[in-house]
């Protein structure tokens, strides 16, 4: 039988999927790029909530990631919009060029 693992692996985890989404944000320009980091750094705190929440027997985090993931659903609908009217002014826009929007 296979042993049951701790939370650790799965917190390890989690840091470094926020950790490469975190650098991902800060070293790239380009908007879609950065908005798929920003999407694995909130899959990485949802990891964790769902880690802890089993490692505590406690239903609160995992009530919590269903929240995050509606959030981050309708969070995908308008910056995808956004960054796909962006792109369709502009080819090669990068985050710097966000000033268009204030128009």
């Amino acid at each position: 039988m296979l042993a049951a693992l701790g939370p650790e692996p799965y917190l390890i985890l989690s840091a470094a999927l926020f950790a490469v989404g975190a650098l991902g944000v800060l070293v790239r320009r380009n908007p879609l790029v950065m908005f798929m980091c920003v999407e694995l750094m909130l899959n990485a705190v949802n990891l964790s909530f769902v880690t802890l929440a089993r490692e505590l027997d406690d239903l609160g985090g995992q009530i919590a990631v269903f929240f995050v993931m509606v959030v981050a659903a309708a969070e995908v609908v308008v910056g995808l919009g956004i960054i796909v009217s962006i792109f369709r002014r502009r080819q090669g826009a990068t985050a710097d060029d966000l000033a268009v929007m204030k128009g």
